[in-house]
């Protein structure tokens, strides 16, 4: 599915289409919408970047006790911990 934004809306909002994407990809994420992954693709970013980008609006990651234990399962399954 497209999406089509006037320029209009981009004028009113005086935002650049890379802007634009990047502010309903954190609209999104924040509304549970899109996981951190999809949200970064969806902005064009790398997950470190729209990380960053996410810190510099103090808006904290999903990441919840089932993430911290899969993560410590990985770690243990590749040996380090």
């Amino acid at each position: 599915m497209s999406i089509i934004i006037s320029d209009e809306i981009l004028a009113a909002t005086r935002m650049t289409p890379s802007e634009m994407k990047q502010e309903i990809a954190v609209m999104l994420f924040q509304k549970d919408k899109l996981t951190l992954g999809q949200a970064s693709q969806f902005a064009g970013m790398n997950r470190i970047a729209f990380q960053h980008l996410l810190a510099s609006r103090q808006i904290p990651v999903h990441y919840d006790v089932e993430d911290l234990e899969q993560d410590i399962k990985n770690l243990q399954q590749m040996g380090r911990l």
